[in-house]
């Protein structure tokens, strides 16, 4: 019970990016040892079959949102795109290691198509997956991530977490990035770890 209080003190210290702190050891990190992430097997924007190997030997941002947000996913993806742009240009050789990834958890509305042209409005090397709702569920579980449609008068709406990880090239949970924050929180707390 003390390690999952610790955890969950870091997660909202780190996703509230109340702690100003050097690059410490991964091994330090927030999020060591949480058992979030695992394999996946999904549908990039292209209708190609991608798997959690695929990225291998990167660092990824992982978040679970959907194209027909009408709030939180478009203006989360923004700043997890300005902060991959504001790494572009200050630190290219880290941007480059990394692969932020757009996971959806609407496939019925979210086609390869939806995601990659979603995805390619925010940062060109974005990565958007969809799924079949087997293969998507079985992803927001493996990151831990909740979801749930919710009927409206007009359609429906997902409800669901809206956490964005720093995984490793393991895929390896690191931290929370700050995302409903500015594109430089999160280049601050990326570089905290791996800068």
């Amino acid at each position: 019970m003390n390690r999952f209080i610790a955890i969950l003190s870091a997660l909202c210290l780190a996703a509230c990016g109340a702690v100003e702190a050097p690059k410490k050891s991964l091994a330090d990190a927030p999020l060591a040892g949480a058992s979030i992430g695992g394999p996946f097997t999904l549908t990039d924007g292209d209708g190609k079959t991608v798997k959690d190997s695929d990225f291998a030997g990167k660092y990824r941002i992982m978040y679970f949102g959907y194209t027909f947000c009408p709030d939180v996913c478009p203006v989360d993806v923004q700043n997890i795109g300005g902060a991959m742009k504001e790494l572009d240009k200050r630190n290219p050789k880290l941007a480059a290691q990394i692969v932020p990834v757009f996971v959806t958890i609407d496939p019925a509305r979210d086609t390869p198509k939806v995601v990659k042209q979603f995805t390619s409005a925010f940062y060109p090397r974005m990565v958007g997956l969809t799924g079949t709702p087997a293969q998507v569920d079985a992803a927001a579980k493996a990151y831990r991530v909740p979801y749930q449609k919710r009927e409206t008068p007009s359609g429906y709406l997902m409800d669901h977490g809206r956490q964005a990880y720093l995984m490793g090239p393991k895929g390896e949970p690191i931290a929370l990035l700050p995302q409903d924050q500015t594109p430089q929180a999160i280049v601050a707390e990326i570089e905290r770890w791996i800068g």
